[in-house]
């Protein structure tokens, strides 16, 4: 029997740990390489005594057309490590993990999120949270078997694994917001559900019919569509403002693929940046601190809304590790959220009737859409229009290869922070003014003179470099971020 630690197996595949769990092409996820990554998985929670033999281990997915054989394999994985599978069906990636912290079990959940459907992921949980940057040492160390005869020879299972019946996990995520909003709180409200491809479309619908909402379905596919709730596609900016053109809506809701990740969009149909919503849903929640990424909205800052805000590097797992580290008091009401609009909530919170909502430590993308749209604040436009006008953009470059961001960054972190400043301002100064501020917390973020933020990251699940800009009116923010990136593809001999 053939064995391999898991770094191994990264470098021989191609397949690495990304900013939510391991993500690589499907050609790049065979079979053996899923079935490697989670028998490591497992084997590392043996190691911390969260894992044994005829322990229970739930599964699910997003409906990716790779997704299905990607889950036999892990299923296949953890019966060979003596546990014993328990499929969830294709839920949304927090009602999976509802269910599993619920259970005191582990999970994992096969989803590239909102990746185009040629690149799929896994996405690990322990029993009690997701697997933070600090578990991937350990689980890259792991030297797992791969049995003789088990794959064919591009790496395929060579013979076919039946997952098991379907459980039940839906039921208990939907009640979680009945319980918390109260039946009838969505009464009078007319909403739109953009459907697409998402793995919790339904779900959603049913949700927010349930809380007393007339709704109308929209754009439901059954090819997978790669909606990213924070680099909005064009299309997606257009079928939202058709809708609401052609009829009358409260709001349209909608969700990347596995359903982590809000999408809403005012009355005009004009959808809201993640950031910003997630502002609004920590002041709905009371919260007393916040944490987000670097590339998050000033506007956090400017609300003066929250005694304590934290900045952190992009990626769920440092936003968890920041939020843990927040509670100071008992007291304390402390969530996250992303750019992307997933929010985190860190805190047990009171819910309607007396009820109280748990903590969930895992992007969802229900609670932050249903906080503003029960808000007593107005309209969703209204309620944007009460928050400091600071507004933010995000774009990429797709097919950036690696070596090509190592050879920007490498340019962008030479020398004296003085000597990066004046780069700075060489690239981008001629429209934002001179640079006077550069955070390096995750990639290069530059504040210039006119208030104006740029902000370039490799993107830690595709080959891409995304471009975060800020600026004070929405027009503006989206002008500068082109003119970033063609300053870039310019400066890399791109253009």
């Amino acid at each position: 029997m053939a064995q391999m630690t898991v770094k191994d197996l990264m470098v021989e595949s191609g397949v690495a740990f990304g900013t939510s769990g391991a993500r690589g092409t499907v050609v790049a996820m065979t079979d053996r390489v899923c079935y490697g990554y989670t028998r490591g998985f497992l084997s590392y929670l043996a190691t911390l005594g969260e894992f044994q033999p005829g322990g229970r281990v739930a599964l699910a997915g997003d409906l990716r057309p790779s997704t299905p054989r990607i889950l036999a394999a892990c299923a296949r994985a953890v019966r060979d490590e003596g546990g014993v599978p328990i499929f969830c069906g294709y839920v949304p990636t927090p009602a999976l993990a509802l269910y599993s912290f619920a259970q005191g079990i582990p999970c994992l959940m096969v989803t590239g999120s909102h990746i185009p459907s040629d690149r799929n992921g896994i996405k690990f949980y322990r029993p009690t949270g997701e697997v933070l940057k600090s578990d991937e040492a350990g689980m890259s160390s792991q030297l797992v078997p791969l049995p003789d005869g088990a794959f064919t020879a591009d790496g395929m299972l060579s013979e076919a694994e039946v997952l098991p019946s379907v459980t039940d996990v839906e039921t208990a995520y939907v009640q979680r917001y009945i319980d918390h909003f109260g039946a009838g709180s969505l009464g009078g409200k007319r909403i739109g559900v953009y459907q697409h491809s998402a793995v919790g479309r339904d779900i959603l619908a049913r949700i927010v019919r349930e809380l007393g909402a007339e709704i109308e379905l929209l754009g439901r596919s059954e090819s997978f569509i790669p909606v990213d709730t924070e680099a909005i596609r064009d299309e997606d900016v257009v079928l939202a403002r058709d809708w609401a053109s052609a009829a009358t809506y409260d709001a349209i809701i909608s969700t990347d693929g596995d359903s982590d990740r809000p999408l809403l969009a005012d009355e005009n149909g004009v959808w809201m940046r993640g950031d910003v919503l997630g502002i609004l849903s920590a002041a709905r929640v009371g919260a007393t601190a916040v944490v987000t990424p670097v590339s998050s909205n000033t506007a956090l800052e400017l609300s003066g809304l929250f005694p304590r805000c934290r900045r952190t590097r992009i990626g769920s797992p440092y936003v968890i590790a920041a939020m843990r580290e927040e509670h100071a008091a008992p007291s304390d009401v402390v969530c996250g959220y992303e750019a992307n609009g997933g929010f985190l909530l860190g805190s047990d919170i009171p819910g309607a009737g007396g009820t109280t909502t748990t903590a969930l430590e895992t992007r969802d993308a229900v609670l932050p859409i249903l906080l503003v749209l029960t808000a007593p604040g107005g309209s969703v436009s209204q309620q944007l229009a009460s928050l400091p006008q600071r507004f933010t953009f995000s774009d990429r470059l797709k097919e950036f290869p690696p070596t090509l961001g190592e050879q920007l960054f490498a340019m962008l972190k030479a020398g004296s922070r003085g000597e990066q400043l004046v780069l700075q301002t060489k690239l981008f100064g001629a429209f934002t003014g001179e640079a006077r501020v550069i955070d390096d917390t995750d990639g290069v973020r530059a504040t210039f003179s006119s208030g104006e933020i740029v902000h370039l990251r490799g993107s830690g699940n595709a080959p891409e470099l995304r471009c975060y800009t800020e600026a004070d009116s929405e027009d503006r923010a989206v002008a500068l971020n082109r003119d970033a990136l063609g300053s870039v593809k310019a400066a890399l001999g791109l253009a």
